[in-house]
């Protein structure tokens, strides 16, 4: 087993190395890994969905320019992407809010209530954003499992191939996970 096989940290700081080298392989699977997330997140903020599918595009453009400068002590990867990804859809709202209101005043228009985010949706957002930091809070095998099976869409069985662990140990490894996200989250509306 390699270094860059041997954590997550490695293998993710390995990833963003050759992302910043513009190795389309690299690219191609930051995306499959990360693609789906930052969709869901931009879908639920953005107005339209075309506008999420334009976020999602700037963002792994951003994600590329921005690659090189990826420290994994500093964040797990998902976080940074999720991190990118939310500053991103910030300015994009405040921009998209800035020309409406420009626009408002010189024709006397007034947007619908549609054009920007509910409340609801900044909230679970946020909701998200606190889960995400409980998550990078877990054990290593709990947190990977986690984060495998949620964010990625993998099966239990196959985590437990992936990283060569006996299914039970996987199973275990969510169910500890899921009740130390519980107890962390006493007090607050944990995002399903």
């Amino acid at each position: 087993m390699t270094d860059a096989q041997s954590s997550p940290t490695n293998a993710d700081l390995a990833l963003m190395q050759r992302v910043a080298a513009d190795d389309q392989s690299a690219i191609e699977e930051l995306y499959d890994r990360f693609g789906p997330l930052v969709y869901r997140m931009a879908y639920q903020s953005m107005p339209s969905r075309s506008d999420a599918e334009d976020v999602v595009q700037e963002v792994f453009v951003r994600l590329w320019r921005t690659a090189a400068r990826y420290d994994p002590k500093r964040a797990a990867l998902v976080t940074w992407v999720m991190l990118i990804s939310r500053r991103h859809m910030v300015d994009r709202l405040r921009r998209k809010q800035a020309r409406v209101r420009a626009g408002a005043l010189e024709e006397g228009w007034s947007p619908p209530a549609d054009t920007t985010p509910s409340l609801a949706a900044m909230e679970q957002n946020e909701n998200y954003r606190r889960l995400m930091e409980r998550v990078e809070r877990l054990p290593e095998l709990q947190r990977t499992v986690v984060q495998r099976a949620y964010l990625r869409g993998q099966t239990l069985k196959q985590i437990g191939e992936d990283l060569n662990i006996p299914l039970g140990t996987i199973k275990s490894a969510l169910s500890r996970a899921l009740v130390r996200l519980r107890e962390r989250n006493s007090g607050e509306e944990l995002v399903t």
